[in-house]
């Protein structure tokens, strides 16, 4: 407060009394002539018609948070702490949280409607979050307004997943007592999550947008194909359209309605070759197909001289370097990774095997990538949906196929693979049903719709996933052995972390550099006690459990040095760097946290399945498979106190 006080008196302060981050925000605040003395934000829009065109703006965001405001309404209840959406400019769209404080909130407008931007209230969680784009936590006298130090806020960005672009603002505020540092942790979980339910909406048009043009009747006509999502990105291309020509043609469309794109097109291209795509009466994008009979036309360039067409893309990359996240040098991954890279160039079927998060998914693209033959990636996962959907979701269904099927029918993941690569993740929860009619698609390369008897040829090469025994589950009469024998005409095993000898020390340095970079935040030197304490521990949740420590150290302390107590107390529980007792790394294996994670989250939202299943980012089918694999059905029964 001291510091503060001389700061907007012109005194000179001891920086070191300030953290980077609040300072250069402050120096930003004066310099947009924010008020110090002000008491609260403006409004931008009020409640009503004018909130409600707001959010029509941003319906996209708001959806994908819903889940998340769903749930707080119950876990911040009575906990003094509210959670806020913003926009991509500050403006508060949703809020829920505990009662009081959001009564108390009305009083400084952080509330719906408000304008948290830096510009115009200074330095706060949302508005510094916005103005760094990076994760940001403003406490107590570190606001720049003299009205809003009696508040604390945790706030992180929410990006559109793969690019740039800022959507919004998810925010954790209340009194000064409510200060945690777990708090930005937890802002940065949510914004994810929704960054997640948006990549998987994004993923599901994709599918519709290649199913699309793989039905289109001007397909066999066309001299390129062009399919563009909502957001104006290339899902897929094929044909002549030249590289420059595709780049003009993106960069013209970006920021613009769907329905406007056919009059935004570079020389060259003609509206008429636009197709939109609807779901559910939304465009959700299109298809570019030029027709054959025009393919000089897109040929010529500006000075009148034949473009020349691109050459094939030469298969010069190594495995290794396909994916970023690929870092190991011991000999058991580097064993992997060489049988990976053998196996990439020939089109074969491939089963990868290895414990929950050691990495499978990684080789699974990485040979597809590794292949460069081009076609689509196109993954499933077996375990994700009913077992009564799986068939249709892999085959597809023709209308009126059964009880819910889509009115015109859609192609299956082997339809829109075709060409490419077909992963199935959990391979090992397929149904014992459905094992002969995959066994028959991959022997004859036909596969049928459900409901049609029409034959529709696919070439694809599968990529099969499990962190199960095949073998076990064979010799247990749960799957078949031709199947086995089929799906695993090769194998990759994926060393587990624990088995990777020196490759600790590798990812921790590789996770410290990519985490803090994607977060904005500063690295953290991890000593050799700390180191000692990582390489002893068993690591049960893999690669992914390591990278998830690491993560939460970087956002939860600003400290040069991480400390040993800042560390989980499972990692603690290795004692003088020995690996703890088997009781001991059985009680936090990975099953255990995750049953103890399900527990928890069921009993916060009193039984309800549905609303724990978007709590914890699973589908519900998931969640119900783990509450029978753990014996969770008295909890559910005891916490229920609504719909399940």
């Amino acid at each position: 407060m001291d510091a503060w006080e001389r700061f907007v008196s012109g005194q000179s302060l001891v920086q070191s009394t300030v953290p980077k981050h609040v300072l250069s925000s402050w120096q930003r605040s004066r310099r947009f002539g924010v008020e110090p003395g002000s008491c609260k934000a403006p409004l931008a829009v009020r409640v009503g018609d004018e909130l409600e065109h707001l959010r029509l703006r941003n319906r996209d965001l708001v959806w994908a948070a819903q889940g998340i405001f769903m749930a707080s309404a119950h876990l911040l209840a009575k906990s003094g702490s509210i959670m806020l959406l913003t926009d991509a400019s500050g403006i508060v769209l949703e809020s829920s949280g505990d009662a009081r404080t959001l009564d108390a909130a009305q009083d400084i407008h952080l509330t719906n409607g408000g304008n948290w931007n830096e510009s115009v209230v200074g330095t706060n969680g949302i508005g510094t979050a916005l103005a760094t784009g990076r994760p940001t936590q403003v406490h107590a006298a570190q606001h720049f307004c003299q009205g809003i130090k009696s508040w604390t806020c945790a706030a992180s960005p929410v990006y559109l997943a793969g690019t740039d672009q800022l959507l919004g603002v998810i925010d954790i505020s209340g009194p000064p007592a409510t200060f945690q540092l777990n708090n930005l942790a937890l802002a940065v979980a949510c914004a994810r999550q929704i960054e997640s339910v948006l990549a998987e909406r994004i993923s599901r048009e994709h599918n519709v947008l290649l199913e699309a043009c793989l039905n289109h009747p001007g397909r066999s006509g066309a001299a390129a194909m062009v399919v563009l999502d909502r957001n104006a990105r290339i899902v897929h291309s094929s044909g002549c359209l030249t590289p420059d020509l595709a780049a003009r043609l993106v960069d013209g469309l970006k920021g613009r309605h769907i329905t406007a794109w056919n009059n935004r097109l570079p020389d060259g291209l003609l509206g008429e070759w636009m197709n939109p795509v609807r779901l559910d009466g939304s465009p959700i994008g299109a298809l570019l197909i030029v027709p054959k009979r025009s393919v000089g036309r897109i040929l010529q360039r500006p000075d009148g001289e034949p473009a020349k067409l691109p050459a094939p893309a030469e298969a010069t990359a190594s495995l290794s370097e396909c994916l970023p996240g690929m870092v190991g040098a011991s000999a058991a991954f580097r064993s992997a990774v060489e049988r990976a890279r053998l196996l990439g160039r020939r089109r074969v079927s491939v089963l990868i095997q290895g414990e929950t998060g050691a990495g499978k998914e990684l080789f699974a693209r990485a040979l597809h990538e590794e292949e460069r033959k081009g076609g689509s990636f196109v993954a499933f996962n077996c375990g994700a949906i009913t077992k009564e959907l799986i068939g249709s979701e892999l085959f597809g269904h023709v209308r009126g196929a059964f009880t819910g099927a889509t009115s015109e029918g859609r192609a299956g993941r082997f339809e829109l693979a075709h060409g490419g690569t077909l992963c199935l993740d959990e391979v090992g929860e397929l149904p014992l049903d459905l094992q002969p009619v995959l066994l028959r698609a991959l022997e004859e390369g036909v596969v049928y719709r459900l409901g049609d008897t029409t034959p529709r040829p696919v070439d694809v090469r599968l990529v099969a996933m499990t962190n199960r025994d095949l073998v076990q589950e064979v010799e247990a009469g749960r799957f078949r052995r031709d199947l086995f024998h089929r799906i695993g005409v090769t194998r990759i095993q994926v060393p587990a972390l624990r088995e990777r000898e020196g490759d600790v020390d590798l990812l921790v340095d590789h996770f410290v550099r990519t985490l803090s970079v994607r977060h904005g935040v500063a690295t953290r030197e991890i000593g050799p006690d700390v180191r000692q304490l990582m390489r002893a521990y068993a690591w049960p949740g893999n690669v992914r459990e390591l990278r998830n420590v690491i993560e939460s150290l970087l956002l939860t302390s600003d400290d040069e040095v991480v400390r040993r107590e800042e560390l989980p107390v499972e990692l603690l529980a290795t004692t003088d760097g020995a690996p703890a007792s088997a009781q001991d790394a059985d009680l936090t294996s990975l099953e255990a946290t995750e049953r103890l994670t399900i527990l928890q989250a069921i009993q916060r939202v009193h039984g309800n399945l549905a609303l724990a299943a978007r709590v914890l980012g699973i589908s519900r089918s998931t969640l119900y498979r783990k509450v029978e694999r753990y014996q969770l059905d008295d909890v559910v029964k005891a916490s229920n106190d609504g719909e399940h």
